[in-house]
């Protein structure tokens, strides 16, 4: 229902013309990703709460599949620089903001030691 929700308010905000709520989805979602892995192996929590926020709230949040579709009918519309934006976009802003998340969540487990 998030993913739904951002995907259409950013819909409805921008426009259509580029995937907008799906790449903001995703790289919140990585992002958050990254931060709650670090930030809850790093803490008593139980390994089946970890499982469910990780994999069961942000892999149902992330958009991965729908990002693919997109990608695609970007490229079927020969809309080849959007969907080239939009692929490099994705995926290599995906993978920093895991990597923002990490570090953000070490600053901060650093700072509480």
């Amino acid at each position: 229902m998030a993913r739904y929700g951002v995907g259409g308010w950013l819909h409805s905000l921008v426009g259509s013309s580029f995937p907008w709520g799906t790449l903001a989805v995703n790289l919140v979602g990585s992002f958050a990703l990254g931060f709650a892995i670090r930030t809850l192996h790093a803490s008593t929590v139980a390994p089946e709460i970890r499982g469910f926020l990780t994999i069961g709230l942000l892999g149902a949040f992330t958009t991965f599949s729908t990002f693919s579709y997109e990608a695609v009918t970007l490229l079927q519309d020969g809309e080849w620089m959007r969907a080239s934006a939009y692929l490099f976009g994705s995926v290599a802003a995906g993978v920093a903001a895991v990597i923002a998340g990490l570090w953000l969540a070490s600053l901060t487990l650093h700072a509480r030691a």
